[in-house]
């Protein structure tokens, strides 16, 4: 976010490269991510050098780190409970500037604000343009920069891609944050989704023929159930919300039309590959999980942010967490929506595990690791479908 305002960051995650390595008992041994501040560990924090933004600030990063560490959250990301899963150090953002020797077991491209499209189709459309220009295209580049320094590394080949699991979002929140926020409509800002789609496809053929053979590719969360959305477009009409969770229907439906292309796309891309393995992560459904049982995780609080200021869900425009005039709650465990826009660290561990260890990929993450270790003659004991 940056100093009085929101910054719209679906950043509900970025394009993640896990990389597999078929060293030790570890399925995957690094991890190159890419998408928005649902994913960036510190990449826009570290983009605007000595200027000032609430997400350098406490009480981002309160709960696990103790500091902010340019996270949008009050601790750990997906992202992170990803890396940890696999026995992995945290994933450091590429504009950290860490030598290749610190990016031993990946690097996270993601930033916060990040678009799938360029700016310049924005401008095309009358929309300003006053976010990040490392739209996907940008991060993709940085990889392709950055992957002849780790060829390079003793023992490295090419190897290092064909075992790697390139996770490709999630991406695509921020096309359609910074419009509808900007007041367009929804039926205008539908159509850009064919090109949101196109876009990301075009990331993953370039991807596969970079050696890439693993994919995990997030859907987009269910922005009709965040605090900025239920606070921007309130409705008086009651058939305008889901009357089991509170949240608004044709805001799910239009996440949910963006997922269903999706996965179309992914099936089109499956079909051309017979060698490679595309799975999709169903964040959208392992998130409406929790807001349909929240109880059962711990949660007490579903539609209200734990940081932000007086409203109906707890947020305002006029005071976003971490600017004056914003509270933060004693226990963000106890709440799903961080700020309005990112969730809580507990929230974010939820979606995590369900991914990971549930039935919300497809096909299951953990048995396409089973499959890898099978394949690279290493035995490794990975959980259960246990949610």
């Amino acid at each position: 976010m940056a100093a009085g305002h929101l910054r719209l960051s679906f950043h509900i995650p970025i394009l993640t490269i896990l990389v597999v390595l078929k060293t030790g008992n570890c399925c995957f041994t690094r991890i190159f991510c890419f998408g928005d501040s649902i994913s960036d560990t510190g990449n826009y924090l570290n983009s605007i050098g000595d200027n000032y933004d609430p997400v350098g600030n406490l009480p981002y990063g309160e709960t696990y780190f103790n500091r902010p560490t340019g996270r949008y959250s009050d601790g750990r990301l997906i992202l992170d409970f990803i890396a940890e899963e696999y026995g992995l150090q945290l994933i450091p953002p590429y504009l950290s500037k860490e030598s290749t020797e610190n990016f031993l077991h990946g690097v996270n491209f993601a930033v916060a604000g990040a678009t799938a499209l360029d700016n310049s189709f924005f401008e095309s459309n009358g929309i300003e343009v006053s976010w990040t220009n490392y739209s996907l295209g940008a991060q993709l580049e940085w990889f392709k920069k950055l992957l002849p320094s780790i060829l390079e590394e003793p023992g490295c080949d090419s190897s290092v891609i064909s075992s790697a699991l390139f996770v490709v979002g999630e991406i695509g929140g921020n096309d359609y944050n910074h419009p509808f926020l900007e007041g367009r409509t929804l039926d205008k800002v539908r159509t850009f989704v064919p090109d949101v789609i196109r876009t990301i496809s075009l990331t993953i053929h370039e991807l596969i023929s970079h050696g890439a053979k693993t994919l995990l590719v997030p859907n987009n969360f269910p922005i009709g159930c965040l605090p900025v959305y239920l606070t921007l477009f309130q409705s008086q009409k009651k058939e305008d919300y889901d009357p089991e969770t509170g949240c608004i229907k044709r805001l799910n439906e239009f996440a949910e039309y963006h997922n269903a292309m999706l996965l179309e796309e992914i099936e089109k891309i499956r079909l051309l590959y017979d060698d490679v393995t595309i799975i999709y992560a169903d964040y959208y459904e392992a998130f409406m999980s929790i807001i349909r049982n929240p109880k059962k995780l711990g949660f007490s609080y579903t539609l209200m942010t734990c940081c932000g200021a007086k409203g109906p869900y707890n947020f305002s425009l006029f005071a976003p967490c971490g600017n004056q005039g914003s509270t933060v709650c004693s226990e963000p465990s106890k709440y799903i929506a961080w700020d309005g826009l990112h969730l809580t660290e507990a929230a974010y561990k939820a979606i995590a595990h369900r991914v990971l260890r549930g039935s919300y990929s497809s096909p299951s993450i953990s048995n396409t690791c089973s499959n890898i270790m099978h394949d690279s003659g290493s035995l490794l004991l990975v959980p259960s479908n246990t949610m």
